[in-house]
């Protein structure tokens, strides 16, 4: 009786997961909890820096499912990518290394695509993600401005909103950075409290955008 039991439940679950990785989604990702989200956001940067890879896995997917509304499996399929190319291009030494984080940013942005609405160019946003990890590391080269702008760029893309009315999302993401950079290994509590204000009122001006 157990084994038919479990024999079930294995077999519901399988469905479950193919039915959530195969059957098409498509969503409106103009109605997310800036709040939620920041709190994410921030809990993804900080595993970034202390290096902990299965922290921001699965940060990554709840945010996947919070902001653009992934299906419950899929978020951690498309999390896995974005966490991958981030990892790859951490411990990378120069833009040749970087690209290898190239794929996996594609194939992120491509099951975001699929989830949505309206189109995307996939390429595009991959680049520009890439683009401003690599501008922000290179900062003697590329000041904070740029790094705003092109965050910036890459939410308008994504939400087909204009570039002018996403630059306080950017700048605000900017400061953030900024103050994480200042402190680096000596962060607190309280700075991390700190970039999560941030963090979240960049993510209340994104949804002011996308909603005007």
């Amino acid at each position: 009786m157990k084994r038919k039991i479990v024999s079930i439940l294995l077999f519901l679950l399988t469905g479950w997961i193919l039915v959530d990785l195969l059957v098409p989604r498509r969503g409106n990702f103009r109605n997310f909890d800036p709040a939620a989200v920041a709190r994410l956001d921030a809990q993804m940067w900080r595993s970034y820096y202390e290096r902990k890879p299965l922290a921001l896995l699965w940060q990554s997917a709840e945010l996947l499912r919070k902001q653009v509304h992934a299906p419950f499996w899929r978020s951690f399929v498309l999390a896995y990518y974005a966490a991958h190319a981030a990892f790859i291009f951490k411990d990378g030494k120069g833009r040749s290394d970087y690209a290898h984080a190239l794929p996996g940013l594609e194939k992120f942005y491509g099951g975001i695509a699929r989830l949505g609405t309206k189109p995307m160019n996939i390429t595009k946003a991959a680049r520009n993600e890439l683009e401003w990890w690599i501008i922000r590391r290179e900062r003697d080269k590329h000041p904070p401005a740029e790094w705003a702008a092109l965050q910036a760029q890459i939410a308008a893309d994504l939400y087909r909103v204009s570039i002018a009315s996403c630059r306080q999302y950017g700048t605000l993401r900017t400061q953030a950075m900024l103050y994480r950079d200042s402190r680096n290994t000596t962060m607190t509590e309280a700075d991390w409290q700190h970039v999560e204000q941030l963090l979240r009122k960049s993510w209340e001006s994104l949804l002011h955008a996308v909603r005007s």
